[in-house]
């Protein structure tokens, strides 16, 4: 059974609707731990007080934090929830935003929010009225000892949460954006859109897998077994000097790649599009 993250309200003006919030995903990967090679035996760490010079207990522990060199302040987790903001309980809606208009390099985490049996009805308005109009709503969210801003979306069948970063969590580089100014040939933005549209297909997500952990599971299969893995063969890359006929090329590459047996209508549009190529090409 999946376990509950934050249970409180959400709140729509006037109208109140208790929910649970859900890990909507989370990453799927091989851990190791590490050993003392000599003996095998997995190490464990201890915490250690260097003033003290011996181990300490996690009952003696408490959080510091420091305001000078070596100076800190001591902090209770009771001072803590004392102070903790009303987002802690009550999820507010602030105000309804169009979703395309939130970038999605401010998205963190997903969460599933589900409604407790009193709150039914009135999730299932809101949902709905969530669907109809096009709008995400944004809200305050106090958890893990910070308040989040909440994007909530309908999804199928439920409303689903993403925190956002704040605007100063979001990092901006000096080299970000120096293509600016840099010119390509409107032939060879023809041979890339057809490269695009050639490549076009639905999302779907269960097409993809990690072939790194694939191949990981197998190596670690293979060496209990006591047999060998292959190399992984990498191609060695370069800039590309001549756009246009690594465009050709690319475009070549992948029809070759397409199934043999075409539509009529497939057919025709694909002789278009390797007549536009060849009138590219020769501009």
């Amino acid at each position: 059974m999946a376990s509950t993250i934050w249970k409180g309200y959400v709140t729509f003006g006037l109208i109140s609707i208790p929910v649970r919030l859900f890990a909507a995903a989370r990453s799927e990967r091989i851990s190791f731990n590490q050993i003392h090679e000599p003996c095998g035996s997995r190490i464990k760490q201890q915490i250690h007080c260097p003033t003290c010079d011996r181990p300490v207990e996690r009952s003696e522990l408490a959080k510091g934090y420091e305001v000078e060199k070596d100076t800190y302040v001591v902090i209770e987790d009771e001072e803590i929830k004392k102070i903790a903001p009303q987002s802690q309980e009550t999820m507010e809606i602030l105000e309804f935003v169009k979703l395309d208009e939130i970038d999605p390099i401010f998205f963190d985490t997903s969460y599933y929010a589900t409604p407790e049996e009193p709150g039914r009805r009135a999730y299932q308005l809101l949902l709905e009225t969530m669907r109809k109009t096009g709008y995400a709503a944004i809200a305050k969210l106090a958890m893990h000892q910070r308040e989040y801003t909440m994007s909530i979306r309908p999804r199928e069948e439920v409303l689903t949460l993403d925190s956002i970063y704040y605007a100063n969590e979001v990092r901006a580089i000096p080299e970000y954006g120096q293509t600016r100014g840099t010119e390509v040939k409107p032939q060879e933005i023809q041979l890339a859109e057809q490269l695009v549209s050639s490549l076009a297909a639905p999302f779907e997500p269960d097409k993809y897998e990690d072939a790194f952990q694939k191949r990981l599971t197998d190596m670690l299969e293979a060496k209990r077994e006591g047999r060998t893995v292959k190399e992984t063969k990498t191609r060695k890359l370069a800039p590309v000097i001549d756009l246009m006929a690594a465009l050709q090329k690319s475009l070549g590459d992948t029809a070759e790649k397409k199934p043999a047996a075409r539509s009529t209508r497939g057919a025709e549009a694909s002789e278009k599009t390797e007549g536009r190529t060849r009138r590219a090409a020769g501009r």
